[in-house]
Order: C-alpha cells, then sequence, then structure tokens
C-alpha cells in the first residue's frame, strides 16, 4: 500500500525544516563513533575505577572483549510503575553474562509522580524534571564506558527526558525497559463518577479515597490511556522497545522473558558485532512522524505535544504544532480507551493492541514501513507479539483483526475519521484540544470569559454557585515561565459537572491538562504564555471568546483586543518551597510550550 498523502507531505516538511539541525546532529555523531564507543581509550586508571565492584565480570572488562551495557534506571518505589524495576538491573546484569556481555548500572533518575502530585505544588516541578532526567542520563553515560545502554523508565516525563538524553548519546545503541501496567482495578467510569459526587458534596472523602485506592492498587502503570502508557504505545511505533513489550503486566513469566531478551538484544547490537543499531539511525524524521500517527491513532495524551518536540529536537528534528494537526486530520481513531472510552490498556492489549493498530496501519498506508528498530529493519517487526513457547520467547503475528470492536476498530473502519487532536489558533495565540472525547455538540463555544489565576478560584468559584451560565474558563498564568506549567486536571471534575448541568463550558489555559481532560473542551497549552506577555493576559472577564474545535479558531471577538496591553501579576508566590528555588533557572530560561518548553534542547 504506498503512503498515505498527507503523511508523505508532513514528512517531507518535517525532513525540509530539520535540514540544516539534522545534518548538524548527524555529523555530531559522526564525529562520536569516530572516537569509538569501546573502552581501549581509557586509561588504566580510568577503567579500574570504572570496574572497581565488578567482581567477576572485571575480567571481562578488562579485556574489552564484551559489550559493556549500561542500565540507566529511574526505580523508586513510590511510583507503583516504577516498583518493578527494583531486581531488573540483577535479571539484566544475570541475562548479559549469559550472553557474553557485562552490564553494570551507569546511574539513577529522578521520576516524581504526577499522580501524587497532582493539584498540589510538587506539580510545578513535574514538566522541568523531565530536563532533569536528561541531564541526569547525561551523567550516568559520560563515563564513557558503555557500548550500548538500557532506559528502565515508563511514566509522564521519565521516558521523554531518557528519549533526549538517549538522542543526544545516539553514537551507542539504546533500548527502552517497561514494567507493564497493573492489572486492571475499579473500572474508570466508576472512578470518574465518584470524584464528580465528591466534587457536589453527595459523597465524602471516604468513599473517594476508597475508590481511588480500589483504582491504583497494584504494581505497574496506572491502567487508564494517559501519558505514561501513551510514552509506551509511542516507544514501540518508534522502534526503541522491544516489539509488543509494552503492556504485558509486571511480576508475569513473558515480562521476565522479555526483560531477559532486552539484554540479550542490547549486546548484539553495539558497534563489536555485526547489528550495528545506534539511536541516531532509528530515532529520524520518519520513526518520529510514525510516533505521532500512533499518538493519533490510540487519542493519546496532549502532553506529547509538548514532549515529542522536545525529543525530536534533540535528534535535530524540528516539530510544529501543524504536524501534529494535519496528521491527526488524516489518521483514523482506532481505541477507545479511558478516557477515550470505558476500557483499559489491559483491555485494549487483550483486543488485538499495538501489534494489531501496527499492522493494520501499515497495510493502509499509514505508517512509514521502512524505518530502523532495535529489534531489526523494518515496523513490520511490531505488527508480532511476543509469546512464551515451551519457555522460550518467540514472536508470533499479532492477530489479523480486532478480538474486540468495542474497544479497537480497523483504520476502515474507525471510531473516527480523523485522530484525537486539534490545533486552535487566532488572536489568543496557538493551543491544542483533544477532541476524541469531547461530543461534537460540545466542540464549539460562544460565550463570556471567566479570568482566573489558579485552578483553587476556579473551584472557589464553582463551590460558591457563581458559574450558571455558558462559559469559557480562562486560567492562565500557568505556563512554563510562570509556575512550571502544572497539569491542571484537577479541574475536569468540577467543569464535569458544569457540562453534565447542561452549560457549554469550555478551558482556555497556557497550562496543561493532558488527555484526562475527557469530555471538556479544552484549549491547553496556549502559546506565547500570559507570563511571557502573551494576549491571553489581554482576556478580561466578559469578553466574548469563541473555541472552535471544528474550524481550528480560538480568539476573542472584542474589537478593542489587539491593541490591549498584556496584564502582569505577582508570581513571587511561585518562586519557593517544595524546591522551586531550585528550578529558577528553567522557568527563566525554558521555551515556547508549542516548542517543547525545553531548557536542555
Amino acid at each position: 500500500m504506498p503512503l498515505n498523502d498527507t503523511i508523505a507531505r508532513v514528512t517531507e516538511r518535517v525532513i525540509e525544516r530539520s535540514r540544516p539541525a539534522r545534518t548538524a546532529y548527524l555529523d555530531k555523531i559522526a564525529r562520536a563513533q569516530d572516537a569509538g564507543v569501546k573502552r581501549a581509550h581509557l586509561t588504566c586508571g580510568n577503567q579500574a575505577h570504572a570496574y572497581a565492584a565488578m567482581g567477576d565480570d572485571k575480567a571481562a572488562l578488562v579485556a574489552d572483549e564484551a559489550p559493556n551495557i549500561g542500565i540507566v534506571t529511574a526505580y523508586n518505589d513510590m511510583l507503583s510503575a516504577h516498583q518493578p524495576f527494583k531486581d531488573y538491573p540483577d535479571r539484566i546484569k544475570a541475562a548479559a553474562r549469559a550472553a557474553g556481555a557485562t552490564a553494570q548500572v551507569a546511574g539513577g533518575v529522578p521520576a516524581m509522580c504526577d499522580g501524587v502530585t497532582q493539584g498540589q505544588t510538587g506539580m510545578e516541578l513535574s514538566l522541568f524534571s523531565r530536563d532533569v532526567i536528561a541531564l541526569a542520563t547525561g551523567v550516568a553515560l559520560s563515563h564513557n564506558t558503555f557500548d550500548a545502554a538500557l532506559y528502565l523508565g515508563v511514566c509522564d516525563k521519565i521516558v521523554p527526558g531518557l528519549v533526549i538524553a538517549a538522542a543526544t548519546f545516539g553514537h551507542i545503541p539504546g533500548i527502552f525497559v517497561p514494567a507493564g501496567p497493573m492489572t486492571s482495578g475499579l473500572p474508570n467510569e466508576e472512578k470518574s463518577k465518584v470524584r464528580q459526587q465528591f466534587a457536589t458534596g453527595e459523597v465524602g472523602r471516604d468513599k473517594l479515597m476508597e475508590a481511588e485506592m480500589a483504582s491504583y492498587h497494584g504494581p505497574g502503570t496506572c491502567t487508564f490511556y494517559g501519558t505514561a502508557n501513551s510514552n509506551q504505545m509511542l516507544m514501540e511505533f518508534m522502534g526503541l522497545h522491544l516489539p509488543g513489550a509494552s503492556f504485558v503486566n509486571p511480576g508475569t513469566p513473558l515480562r521476565d522473558a522479555l526483560t531477559d531478551e532486552v539484554a540479550r538484544r542490547a549486546a548484539a547490537i553495539t558497534a563489536q558485532g555485526n547489528d550495528y543499531r545506534p539511536v541516531s539511525e532509528i530515532l529520524d524524521e520518519k520513526a518520529i512522524v510514525n510516533g505521532i500517527v500512533g499518538l493519533m491513532a490510540t487519542g493519546g495524551s496532549t502532553n506529547l505535544v509538548i514532549h515529542l518536540p522536545a525529543m525530536a529536537r534533540a535528534a535535530g528534528v524540528i516539530l510544529d504544532i501543524e504536524d501534529f494537526n494535519d496528521i491527526s486530520a488524516a489518521t483514523p481513531l482506532m481505541a477507545k480507551v479511558y478516557p477515550n472510552g470505558l476500557a483499559d490498556v489491559n483491555h485494549f492489549h487483550a483486543a488485538g493492541g499495538l501489534a494489531y493498530m501496527i499492522g493494520d496501519l501499515l497495510d493502509g498506508g499509514w505508517l512509514h514501513p521502512d524505518t530502523r528498530t532495535v529489534a531489526g529493519d523494518g515496523l513490520a517487526h511490531y505488527a508480532r507479539e511476543p509469546k512464551l513457547k515451551d519457555g522460550a520467547l518467540v514472536w508470533e503475528d499479532g492477530p489479523g483483526e480486532s478480538l474486540n470492536d468495542r474497544i479497537l476498530r480497523p483504520a476502515a473502519d474507525p471510531f473516527q475519521p480523523t485522530g484525537g487532536l486539534r490545533e486552535l489558533k487566532g488572536n489568543i495565540g496557538r493551543s491544542v484540544m483533544k477532541v476524541s472525547a469531547v461530543a461534537p455538540e460540545h466542540r464549539v463555544i460562544e460565550a463570556k470569559a471567566r479570568v482566573f489565576h489558579d485552578q483553587d478560584a476556579v473551584k472557589d468559584a464553582f463551590k460558591a454557585g457563581a458559574i450558571t451560565e455558558d462559559t469559557v474558563v480562562v486560567v492562565r498564568f500557568q505556563g512554563p515561565k510562570a509556575n512550571g506549567m502544572p497539569e491542571l486536571h484537577s479541574l475536569t471534575p468540577t467543569l464535569s459537572v458544569l457540562l453534565g448541568r447542561g452549560l457549554k463550558v469550555a478551558l482556555v489555559t497556557d497550562g496543561r491538562m493532558s488527555g484526562a481532560s475527557g469530555k471538556v473542551p479544552a484549549a491547553i497549552h496556549v502559546s506565547p504564555e500570559a507570563a511571557d506577555g502573551g494576549p491571553i493576559a489581554k482576556i478580561r472577564d466578559g469578553d466574548m471568546v469563541r473555541v472552535d474545535a471544528e474550524t481550528g479558531v480560538l480568539e476573542v471577538l472584542e474589537a478593542d483586543f489587539d491593541a490591549r496591553t498584556p496584564v502582569t501579576v505577582d508570581l513571587s508566590a511561585n518562586e519557593t518551597g517544595l524546591g522551586r528555588e531550585l528550578f529558577a533557572a528553567f522557568r527563566h530560561h525554558c521555551g515556547l510550550a508549542s516548542d517543547g518548553a525545553g531548557t536542555v534542547v
């Protein structure tokens, strides 16, 4: 099947736009490759320090014959998704040793949980933790003793930060190692209902806590299709996972077999063997376009619209919001996973999952088939799924049809003909909206603005009964320069209640909302942000605002709007407490949200 015309056109546009940056990046990588990725360049003293604690592996390391694999781990046991990583290093070392290689933990990186910090001060550090992770990974790999790297991470900022570093160290091969989702708990729709009941005072905190604990109940990734699981999808579409690795539950024999295999595969693709596959060759324009197609086909997290430009830029690839918008318009929405539907990722995986989806999109011409991957040449490797046969790990062809068409449908008969994302722009700036879960009748609203400068003020107005008519809720000074761009996910129950009362309601913000905004139309990531003097800082209470996700319009309908001076506010309260002091340089020097809000790329 020939490549879809829009996908081909966007890819060529990305290649052309990226040409200077990509050329410079590949030149840098070539110099690193010429310098050698083996350990022979280290002095005896260097090597003695590096191998002092390696016990029986010392001889192999000194002989410089076996590939040495660096493990970068985001393990902690406060993140359910990362708790399974505790025993991975020992397992990887044993598997590497059996394959004639060695492995060392190169370093750990921080990993914070947005679920814990949601609505809390700590969330103001969340976005920038991505860049801290990239920096920490750079420190880990700076010892220059590794022939390949394994990146152990799953959640929201962790995988993007690791990808930025993997691209920076693109002269060595790298494979991303997931831990899998927790088993299914309380259905997402029931959890959402309890949250709304709590917001209106119908139930107390005891019932809310009971529901939350029944939903987030064990080791593994949260089972809704948020940023963490969108990251896992992305790693498969971009060829940086082993095929089918994303959604295998922790603590299962298949999960363990995949972890063993990742060590063997990393050893096989170093420059010391015959199948050298550096990250720089895998993470190219076609792979990144494939990732965006996957994001749209699955209705994935809007956070990736911030992270993907930063990840791509680290590999010399320059993305623009228009790329996401155009790919979304051409990509069928094949999945209904919460918050876009009732199913969770375990149900999605059981229905055929990524193997079915990638195979079907390849057959229909929506994906570049000729990318390099850690598994081999061609994305068709990812239309296969791992299985254990007589204790051995094998890959077999994925299902040729969906096993549950209420969750996963063919590209030729999708839930929607277009993906889940839309660019909105106008005199307020540029923004994005995830529309895959927004009912058509809620996608266009023209109403008076109510302006707020933090999410608590919105909830206070709601509790006071002050929002009783159709309203565009504007929450500004929530961008990266203002306060680190926290997610405003705690507004979802409040706005959902207003929507349920029959009001037309939309959110406009320079902050983040993630894909978990669900049914509420939310124009997010407005850029430039208010703290940068963006037009969103000109909006006044009572202004008529049009939010139109059908035609992509975001504008104030007041004649004097362009002539107004942006308001300024005192942001000093955002500068101290819970470590915010340490992130002042990030707030002052980060880029636009539309460019990835990066400080290191």
